[in-house]
């Protein structure tokens, strides 16, 4: 190819990236939404079963209309209600979220309408927010959805799961007191004396605290939903397995309606128990829908090009093959330069995956040569 086409192609995939997403104004947000006039707001993208099914917005004034679309539509509830930690800059910031979050809400919203219950396992790149998606779709289903329904958090390590909930404490301690519909100030208090477990206040919904190492505690609790973090790194041993630590957290999950079990990980070898539930995800043998996220979906991981003809000439077979794939000039120039901080190509793709077999190829026991 020649350069001007390379050029003018990488433009055509940039303009195709470039989204005027604006989760206030309903543009870009995922489902079935019609254009409606809003009463001292103006035109909005609003969710179709809000429109179908619920007037109290078109008369209500102001309060009303956010009091019910926050009920239907779960990106306008984190652009006005869900406080984060920015970690670029360190500032509490209201969660705006990015392609690969909204790409995985689809399918959360997807299965939710459906109402069989919301099932998924995904394997991700690190970095784009993934856990923060699942932790704060619960926290919505619990906060302004469902009361006395409970929640599950359970990682790797019991300071995972603290940290998962970190950001839940946040979001209490933060939360918009004109969006709640009782007045009564959100915030966590331990349930009968448990550390583990925690009550919402004003909602009677549990969260509690697990880990890899605590299969028991989940037994004896009435559990709705379940985000169960890094589970490629659970251990498998005669003292702790996690079948069967899940298998205690399907017996407590009922089916359909909004329960929800969301198995999410980063890769870390084959034949692992993650391993084999993607493999039959993939293959349609289980109850959960199996979604990836590659490194090149994520938005910071794109570099600004100074010489398109040098980049070029410097991109190696596989870089190439990035091209062919659809990988823009930007995304293949920081992939360029931050191999270089790898001892190996291996090394790279087990921290910044483009496909699962990549991931799980070049992390753990992987013993196939992907370059």
């Amino acid at each position: 190819m020649k350069i001007s086409e390379i050029v003018n192609e990488n433009n055509r995939r940039n303009a195709l990236l470039l989204n005027d997403y604006d989760p206030i104004a309903g543009r870009g947000s995922c489902g079935e939404r019609v254009l409606r006039q809003v009463p001292g707001v103006g035109e909005v993208n609003l969710p179709l079963a809000m429109v179908e099914h619920d007037t109290a917005w078109t008369t209500g004034g102001a309060g009303a209309y956010r009091l019910t679309r926050v009920k239907y539509d779960f990106e306008f509830w984190c652009a006005t209600c869900a406080t984060i930690r920015d970690k670029v800059t360190g500032r509490n910031v209201k969660l705006r979220l990015n392609a690969p979050q909204r790409r995985v809400l689809a399918e959360l919203e997807r299965q939710r309408l459906q109402g069989n219950g919301i099932r998924l396992i995904l394997l991700k790149a690190r970095q784009w927010g993934g856990s923060t998606l699942v932790l704060m779709y619960m926290a919505w289903i619990q906060i302004v959805l469902k009361k006395n329904w409970n929640s599950l958090i359970c990682g790797h390590k019991r300071n995972s799961s603290k940290a998962i909930k970190g950001m839940y404490s946040k979001l209490l301690r933060c939360y918009p007191q004109e969006m709640l519909d009782n007045g009564v100030k959100l915030e966590f208090r331990g349930f009968e004396g448990g550390g583990a477990t925690q009550v919402i206040s004003g909602r009677d919904c549990l969260v509690i605290l697990g880990s890899a190492f605590s299969e028991d505690a989940v037994r004896g609790f009435d559990i709705a939903m379940a985000h169960l973090s890094e589970v490629a790194f659970w251990p498998e041993t005669p003292m702790h397995n996690p079948a069967d630590l899940i298998r205690s957290v399907d017996g407590s999950i009922l089916l359909g309606g909004l329960t929800l079990e969301v198995l999410e990980s980063t890769a870390n070898g084959m034949g692992s128990f993650f391993h084999e539930e993607w493999l039959k995800a993939k293959a349609g043998e289980s109850d959960k829908t199996a979604m990836f996220v590659p490194w090149h979906e994520i938005e910071i991981y794109r570099q600004p090009v100074a010489s398109v003809e040098e980049l070029w000439k410097a991109m190696d077979d596989y870089e190439h093959q990035l091209w062919d794939e659809g990988c823009t000039l930007e995304m293949i120039n920081w992939y360029h330069h931050k191999r270089k901080a790898y001892g190996s190509h291996h090394l790279m793709m087990a921290e910044f995956p483009s496909n699962d077999l990549e991931a799980f190829s070049n992390t753990g026991s992987g013993v196939f040569d992907l370059t």
